[in-house]
């Protein structure tokens, strides 16, 4: 189940909202009362969505939450700006593709969906 902070920032981003504040913007709790984490307050100059709204981007939400997991790997695996520029460099020098190849490992390791 997608994380409600982004469904909301999808339904904003849908109706001309770029950027959300989880702490002026919009306040989502869970108070442990068994109604589960909602919207508390909602100061946006748009209409507060509804459940059936915010369901309606579950599935875009649970892509982008695996994406970013995805993106956070292959962050990793990319390796430092230094150590691709070192690579870059003796591509050039040697007429090699060590960083094109490397990068291309690192993005079928880690596809996105």
């Amino acid at each position: 189940m997608a994380n409600l902070s982004n469904k909301i920032r999808m339904y904003a981003e849908a109706n001309g909202v770029s950027d959300v504040d989880f702490i002026t913007d919009v306040r989502i709790v869970d108070n442990s009362d068994g109604i589960g984490v909602h919207i508390k307050e909602w100061n946006l100059d748009i209409a507060q969505p509804t459940d059936e709204q915010l369901a309606s981007y579950e599935t875009a939400a649970n892509a982008a939450e695996a994406n970013a997991v995805i993106d956070a790997a292959r962050r990793t695996q990319y390796l430092s700006w230094e150590q691709q520029m070192e690579m870059i460099y003796k591509d050039q020098k040697n007429g090699t593709s060590t960083f094109k190849d490397h990068c291309d490992k690192v993005r079928s390791d880690n596809p996105k969906g």
